[in-house]
């Protein structure tokens, strides 16, 4: 598909291409879009959005918000205004989102001059919140009436998200219940609504975090999620399609945070902006950095005797390191699925300390044997295998109570968590080492005298 959009692309065969192009889904149109260099997509998106703008702006939504927004940006706001109303109001509202300022003020407005799309309304509410992310055209019909004259309302239906179950509300749409299209079908036509539903339903509030509500889905097998206002009104829906993206979004979140880099940072952002995210947390590790060498410059002496310390000591720390962020790539997960609380935190704390002794156990006894092997000294191969053991439980459960502590000063525990742990491994990692070093050097093979 990619080669055969290049090569028309190449042939100038503008209409043999959009034959092509309409024939796609829109998740294949984005797969497409992606894949090609930044004046290639604008001409195939510009050669698609004159004869089937439906399918260019749906393809678009497919791209994600902030690509989708870049093929929208250098068109007129009265033309994005008129292909946004072609989709999903969430959709739309993330692709205007991410639109330039006074671009995305222009066509808001001429949004706001139709109203009732719900675009303009669902950019009020915080970014990524329930709020934000629903559908306002949620289908709900009143408690009063019948099985009968709801399966007839649903049949009916237009522009409407797509029906997992049927909300139920009262005169003033507070959302009092839920029923599932099976139990509509199986009950008599002049069956009350109020009658078959669940008063029992899992909803989200506008200002539930996103996460938040993916978990609240995930932890209860839904296809849909009703939202409502603080005061228990349906406003919208949010369903499992959108969920999926949430969880594909915070999971990539996550592990640039876990590297101290910005999600928004990608491989085509200006050097400049990706300078700008990156350098801060750079400046921090260099300067806990300064902490680690402050640990090694304590023990001078014992390395001026023991040259043989030098080229083994990064060894604690890198594996320390190492040991630490897979300790810290469970714990965080554990706490963005809510699957660590702080019932079972004691409970993961001793696991993790178990799991990190086994493993310094483990690599003490490889490292003394290849210290032995290279220096040929067994007290330095023991020293290291020792400290080897220190520093992998230290890392264990630093790696663990550092994003708790971090999730209780209500701090992304991703975003900061490698930052203290790499501090933490390489001078608990250097001290073990050095030290016991120092308290042992007498059995050492010292560096002849010059």
């Amino acid at each position: 598909m990619l080669e055969s959009v290049r090569r028309l692309l190449r042939m100038g065969a503008a209409p043999n291409l959009l034959n092509l192009l309409q024939k796609q889904h829109p998740a294949d149109l984005a797969r497409v879009f992606s894949e090609l260099n930044d004046r290639d997509c604008h001409s195939v998106f510009n050669i698609l959005v004159e004869r089937n703008g439906k399918l260019a702006v749906e393809a678009l939504s497919e791209l994600g918000p902030e690509q989708g927004a870049g093929l929208l940006a250098d068109r007129p706001a009265d033309d994005i205004a008129r292909l946004v109303q072609e989709i999903p109001s969430d959709d739309a509202a993330a692709l205007i989102d991410n639109l330039p300022k006074e671009l995305s003020a222009s066509v808001l407005e001429l949004i706001r001059a139709k109203p009732g799309g719900g675009v303009s309304e669902l950019l009020d509410y915080e970014d990524k919140t329930a709020g934000r992310l629903m559908n306002p055209n949620v289908f709900a019909l009143p408690e009063d009436l019948t099985a009968g004259e709801a399966i007839t309302a649903i049949q009916t239906a237009r522009d409407v998200e797509m029906v997992f179950y049927l909300y139920v509300v009262d005169q003033r749409r507070h959302l009092v219940g839920v029923t599932s299209l099976r139990r509509l079908l199986l009950v008599a036509p002049d069956t009350p609504l109020k009658r078959i539903m669940t008063s029992e339903l899992y909803s989200a509030r506008v200002d539930t975090d996103q996460e938040e509500v993916a978990q609240r889905v995930a932890s209860y097998n839904l296809l849909a999620i009703p939202v409502v206002d603080p005061e228990n009104k349906l406003v919208g829906v949010i369903t499992v399609d959108d969920v999926i993206d949430i969880l594909k979004d915070e999971a990539t979140e996550d592990v640039f945070r876990l590297a101290g880099v910005s999600a928004e940072d990608g491989v085509l952002t200006a050097p400049r902006e990706s300078l700008k995210r990156r350098m801060p947390w750079l400046l921090v590790n260099l300067v806990t950095a300064f902490g680690a060498a402050w640990v090694v410059s304590r023990f001078e002496a014992t390395i001026t005797q023991v040259v043989a310390l030098s080229f083994l000591m990064p060894i604690v720390a890198g594996m320390g390191g190492n040991a630490a962020t897979q300790t810290l790539a469970v714990i965080v997960r554990g706490i963005a699925l809510g699957d660590l609380t702080w019932s079972n935190a004691r409970q993961a704390l001793v696991k993790e300390a178990l799991v990190g002794l086994g493993n310094g156990c483990a690599l003490g006894i490889v490292a003394t044997l290849g210290a032995w092997a290279l220096t040929g000294d067994w007290t330095l191969g023991a020293i290291l295998g020792a400290a080897m053991v220190i520093n992998m439980f230290i890392a264990a459960v630093a790696g663990t109570l550092i994003p708790l502590g971090l999730r209780a000063a209500n701090v992304d525990p991703a975003l900061a968590s490698s930052v203290f742990i790499t501090t933490l491994t390489d001078v608990f990692g250097f001290l073990s080492f050095l030290g016991l070093a120092t308290i042992f050097l007498r059995f050492l093979h010292m560096a002849p005298t010059p």
